[in-house]
């Protein structure tokens, strides 16, 4: 196995090459906690490239087998909660901060579950279902990453603020990836909503229904900002340096789904990023937030959220991948 240096120096190079948003904010975080978060990365974008054959996201590739794929992500974070060398330094990076911190084996398999739905060609239903998804997929993410930067397991509202934080981002990701979901056979968006506004599943990437796809997107984006706003409340638990790295991150993302709602019916002309002079923008706002109480109208905002963590974890037991 290898030692703790080579395993953070591969997690960074993951973190830079996979995520350059998170990236950028992660380096606001004292040394230790930095090194945590990209370990904990690290696991989170192999398991992904694993199930959808990818290297660091990007097209998808051939997808059978997809079931084999995600028994071996099962088996090799099993390896890594078991203090045995997996093979893998992604999954041995797992273990090493698992060690380090205390996550659990079940909080991994929050995640794995997310995965579990993508293998299986899995769409939402309803809004339920794709907060669901969006909680494995990033909320169980989130928890983590609040354990890694010290929040106690049983400090449930800040793990429920943690958990705001990844759905937000993953709301925010999937309004603005709908077109390359699309071409990869993958729609995140409710069937339900597409049904009341008369789009048929599969089309919903055709010219004549963009106007009403723009008016589903400002819905999600809505919603990732409810929860954006949630997680803020959480941030001003946390140490200085993280509720710096926490606030910028959150900005970054943040700008994500407000440019895709701004853009209308153009969302999707050309993927949305957010530029290094704006991300060194929020990183200098989130300082000076970081110094700041949760503003009112953030709090009057957070107030709107429809599902909590307990909501999602009750469903996600109902209904298991």
């Amino acid at each position: 196995m290898q030692d703790r240096s080579a395993l953070v120096s591969n997690a960074r190079k993951s973190i830079l090459k996979g995520s350059k948003s998170f990236a950028a904010a992660s380096h606001l975080f004292d040394r230790e906690t930095r090194e945590r978060v990209w370990l904990l990365y690290a696991w989170c974008r192999r398991c992904d490239d694993i199930v959808d054959a990818q290297d660091h996201g990007g097209a998808l590739g051939i997808q059978e087998g997809a079931a084999e794929r995600l028994a071996l992500v099962r088996e090799k974070t099993a390896l890594a909660f078991a203090g045995r060398e997996s093979g893998d330094p992604a999954f041995d990076a797992l273990g090493l901060v698992a060690r380090e911190t205390g996550l659990t084996i079940e909080m991994a398999r929050a995640v794995i579950d997310g995965f579990a739905l993508d293998a299986a060609e899995w769409q939402p239903h309803s809004e339920a279902d794709l907060m669901r998804y969006c909680w494995h997929v990033a909320g169980a993410v989130g928890v983590m990453m609040a354990v890694v930067m010290g929040v106690l397991p049983d400090d449930e509202d800040t793990l429920d603020r943690a958990c705001d934080l990844g759905l937000a981002f993953q709301l925010a990701n999937i309004a603005r990836d709908i077109e390359e979901d699309d071409a990869a056979d993958r729609c995140y968006i409710p069937l339900d909503w597409l049904s009341e506004l008369d789009i048929p599943p599969g089309e919903q990437m055709k010219p004549h229904y963009r106007p009403a796809l723009t008016r589903l997107v400002a819905r999600m984006c809505e919603t990732a900002e409810i929860h954006e706003c949630s997680a803020r409340i959480g941030a001003a638990r946390l140490k200085g340096r993280q509720r710096w790295a926490i606030l910028a991150a959150a900005g970054i993302y943040g700008e994500i789904a407000r440019e895709v709602a701004k853009r209308g019916d153009h969302a999707w002309d050309h993927r949305t990023v957010v530029t290094n002079a704006r991300k060194l923008g929020f990183i200098g706002k989130a300082a000076w937030s970081a110094l700041r109480p949760v503003p009112r109208s953030c709090i009057a905002r957070a107030s709107q959220r429809r599902f909590s963590r307990a909501d999602l974890i009750a469903l996600a037991a109902r209904n298991p991948a």
